[in-house]
């Protein structure tokens, strides 16, 4: 299966609990408040990630080794606003901070994180946090921001209320963190359980009982909310504006398109100019024989084909955190909820379906968030139609083998851009129009309101953004060397059985020519049709089967892979070929996570059935239609 979204597989040791003894320490907190960029700083970026048995929501734990406290491990539960258990986030926190889940360690203190910017409303979370009974340490988050916009907030004060230390910290500028190390200093030696009978708390699962107790320790400890900054209001009322809204929004996606191909292209060209004469290098030393043709022609050529797509690959990823972490995605989510509306989601699917443009895995997983079921399954459903990172080395395979790099607005927007622009958009579309008509038979239900809270404005960190990068080179280097690999050394065994045979008389030539003619309308060769046979366990499996294929043929050996492609299919073959990636579901990932969150195989099966149809469909009238225009 593919593994570019999958997690670790670890193993919690579950100790004994030493009374007096803190050896776990829960991390809680609102969406949005920083206690992701918290857990980072106080683990040192030394983290493992799993899930939780039983559940699809990923539990991140690591030592405190940040802080200077390795002897301790801190878990990260999920971001909510509440514990009720309206949804598998709040449960699972629930069952952590309770010691209930199975294979995790009952939490000994917890660290409870609000953004101080929005305190009155994120305080309700404390409530039910505090009745626990755990030793807490209540950190406000962005507390120079707040203060730098006249916000106000009395610890003193607040932490006599509530009966915990308070501490105002900045998780992404690393400041007020030496409050944490005191807390666990004091409590690592006795553990002594929050007294909360003098505590006057409201009923744990009344919404109005959470407000109303918030509102009341907001006035008492004088909080003076900050004021939105001049730039917050002007740029939320041309971001956030009804028509120029989703034109900026455009413009932006364009930008980022047109800059991965005048950019990255010419890093791409230069990383895979290394890599052919890498190769041809190392192949001077291995002579002439089996072993050579089975390192270079099948292995190095294989894995090359897709490695070369790196660059292009990171720049896509490294616009997309700009945008995530400036705070413009969550406006972005606004302005979708509109058209979300129109085909009967709303805009809580827009999150899980701009998660899913990285990996269909763990969009699908966020689709737990949606309250109702039939919109969670309309969202699962349509989820994989959103274009992943694992469609880019075909789409960038063939737009730079077969589209001219010709500009259409001058320098701003070329023809390529604007190919790869509308396969984003076609899959867009189909995910829409899925979704419609799923919500108006099969999964028809009311729709819900939409509440988001907006992020500050932030000018995202050098460090933020790099391990973003590095996070995603590795789990495309780690697919290039374990899924990729395996494919392609079972490709060139295959191509080269029976021994001494040519390509097409090998066995997987008469698989390919065997289902070359139910293809073959599509403007696809037999080795095109193995391509979509190994596609299925991963989609950009593609690339190194095609690098493969071309590599062990005689023909086409000396060639470079888009050359090759260019050798053997037409224009009209080669968009069928992206069209059909744009629909097709290729990923035993994705269809395995659909059936473990719908709890059935009949979903997984009717999404795979529906998908490769209109691929096939899809890609049958793109090639028809360019064939008899050009």
């Amino acid at each position: 299966m593919s593994d570019c979204c999958t997690t670790d597989t670890i193993d919690i040791k579950v100790e004994p609990r030493i009374p007096g003894k803190i050896r776990t320490v829960a991390l809680i907190g609102p969406p949005n408040s920083g206690k992701s960029t918290l857990f980072n700083r106080l683990t040192g970026l030394r983290q493992k990630v799993a899930n939780y048995p039983g559940v699809t929501v990923e539990q991140h734990f690591g030592k405190l080794s940040g802080i200077g406290r390795g002897d301790l491990v801190l878990i990260d539960l999920p971001g909510i606003y509440s514990l009720d258990s309206y949804s598998e986030d709040a449960r699972v926190a629930v069952d952590v901070l309770h010691g209930d889940m199975p294979g995790t360690p009952a939490p000994d203190a917890v660290l409870l994180v609000l953004d101080s910017l929005h305190l009155r409303r994120q305080l309700t979370l404390a409530a039910p946090v505090l009745s626990l009974g755990l030793p807490t340490l209540l950190l406000l988050n962005m507390s120079d921001l707040m203060e730098s916009r006249g916000g106000e907030v009395n610890t003193l004060a607040l932490a006599q209320e509530l009966g915990v230390p308070v501490a105002k910290i900045s998780a992404s500028r690393g400041t007020g963190l030496d409050s944490i190390t005191h807390f666990l200093d004091r409590k690592s030696e006795v553990v002594q359980p929050r007294s909360t009978s003098k505590l006057e708390l409201p009923v744990v699962g009344n919404a109005r009982s959470y407000r109303q107790w918030a509102t009341g320790i907001s006035t008492r400890t004088k909080y003076k909310a900050p004021l939105s900054s001049e730039w917050t209001r002007k740029l939320d009322r041309v971001l956030l504006h009804r028509i120029a809204g989703p034109l900026l929004f455009l413009a932006v996606v364009i930008s980022v398109f047109q800059v991965v191909f005048s950019i990255g292209q010419p890093l791409s060209n230069t990383f895979g100019d290394f890599l052919n004469s890498a190769g041809a290098r190392i192949g001077t030393f291995l002579g002439n024989g089996w072993f050579e043709s089975l390192l270079i022609d099948g292995i190095w050529k294989g894995v090359a084909s897709v490695l070369v797509f790196l660059p292009q690959i990171l720049l896509l990823f490294l616009f997309i955190g700009v945008l995530e972490d400036s705070g413009y995605l969550a406006r972005a989510a606004l302005i979708a909820d509109r058209v979300m509306r129109s085909i009967g989601l709303n805009g809580k699917a827009f999150i899980p379906l701009l998660s899913a443009y990285a990996c269909a895995v763990p969009a699908i997983m966020a689709t737990r968030t949606i309250e109702n079921k039939r919109d969670r399954f309309a969202t699962i459903l349509v989820a994989p139609f959103m274009t992943c990172s694992a469609r880019l080395p075909i789409y960038l395979l063939m737009i730079a083998a077969f589209i001219p790099n010709k500009p259409i607005i001058g320098e701003f927007f070329g023809l390529r851009a604007a190919v790869m622009l509308s396969l984003y958009l076609l899959g867009f579309l189909a995910a829409l129009g899925t979704a419609r008509l799923l919500k108006s038979s099969i999964l028809k239900a009311a729709s819900a309101p939409f509440i988001l809270e907006l992020p500050q404005y932030r000018l995202p960190t050098l460090r933020s953004l790099g391990l973003r990068v590095v996070d995603r080179g590795k789990v495309f280097l780690k697919q290039a060397g374990t899924i990729i690999l395996c494919v392609t050394v079972v490709l060139w065994i295959l191509s080269h059985v029976p021994f001494h045979s040519t390509l097409p008389e090998s066995f997987i030539g008469h698989v390919g020519q065997w289902i070359e003619p139910v293809i073959r309308p599509l403007g696809f060769n037999w080795k095109i049709g193995i391509g979509l046979l190994s596609s299925i366990i991963a989609r950009e499996v593609i690339v190194g089967t095609l690098g493969t294929l071309y590599g062990a043929d005689p023909a086409t050996q000396s060639l470079s892979l888009q050359a090759a492609l260019r050798h053997d299919l037409t224009l009209g073959g080669a968009m069928a070929l992206v069209v059909f990636f744009a629909f097709a579901m290729q990923c035993t990932s994705t269809l395995a996570i659909v059936r473990r969150e719908t709890n059935s195989w009949r979903w997984p099966a009717l999404q795979f059935a529906y998908m490769s149809v209109l691929a096939y469909l899809g890609a049958l009238a793109t090639n028809q239609l360019i064939t008899h225009l050009f």
